[in-house]
């Protein structure tokens, strides 16, 4: 049974799952999630599930391929068969390809490629359960799963949605805001600097609200920042007991 869109998304300053107009769903960060490439990473946002994994650098076959002064970056974004409410069809869409081409353009901005000439650093994300964000989702957990490679970068990416639910501009947006909000952006940052890598807008604002939302979306980086790098710290960590041995 499809249920349609409810008369109202916020109610007395609540949106449907009991959030505020700037509140994060449940985040989960988790780095090292596979034993078998060089870096790994989990990031939910709420019930957006994605995972990804780092293999490289290494040497890119065939030669003729390969840029005698520099890294190459290929970026696959795919979403798991199961990961929607109805069955995805297997195999790349032009949604997969499309966000494929901003990962790789976004993680771009960080990484020293030139300290690994003739290699290619293959970053994959898969989104298992998709609830909104999924973009912003998966771009976390590579530059996470970059990160754990020992990949040489500026800096982490941290990405955010923002979007506008009856009249409101709101942080985060998920399940039945997606589907029937007004507005949704994508944004990201260089961690928590003021240098944006990504930003994609579907729908209309007034340019107040657009400054609004760039300000929401610049504040929601900084925090996904911070618990990027407190995972990378847990990951890392050295216990007292080691350091005195």
């Amino acid at each position: 049974m499809k249920i349609g869109k409810p008369e109202k998304m916020i109610i007395d300053g609540k949106r449907l799952d009991g959030r505020s107009l700037e509140e994060f769903r449940p985040i989960t960060v988790e780095v090292g999630v596979l034993k078998r490439a060089n870096g790994s990473a989990i990031f939910k946002f709420g019930d957006t599930y994605a995972l990804s994994a780092v293999f490289g650098p290494r040497t890119l076959h065939p030669r003729h391929l390969q840029d005698p002064q520099k890294a190459v970056l290929r970026c696959k974004y795919s979403m798991a068969p199961f990961s929607t409410k109805e069955r995805k069809r297997p195999g790349p869409s032009r949604r997969a390809i499309e966000i494929s081409k901003v990962l790789n353009k976004a993680l771009s901005n960080v990484i020293f490629f030139e300290d690994y000439p003739k290699t290619v650093i293959d970053v994959f994300v898969e989104i298992l359960q998709a609830n909104a964000s999924t973009r912003c989702a998966g771009l976390n957990a590579a530059s996470l799963a970059l990160a754990e490679a020992g990949v040489s970068m500026k800096n982490l990416i941290s990405a955010c949605t923002v979007g506008k639910i009856d009249g409101e501009i709101v942080l985060d947006v998920g399940g039945e805001e997606d589907q029937y909000g007004d507005v949704d952006l994508a944004f990201a940052t260089i961690g928590n600097e003021d240098k944006i890598v990504l930003l994609q807008m579907d729908g209309i604002v007034t340019k107040e609200e657009f400054l609004k939302m760039i300000d929401l979306a610049k504040k929601g980086c900084a925090e996904i920042y911070e618990k990027q790098v407190n995972a990378l710290r847990e990951k890392y960590k050295t216990g007292e007991e080691d350091v005195e041995s």
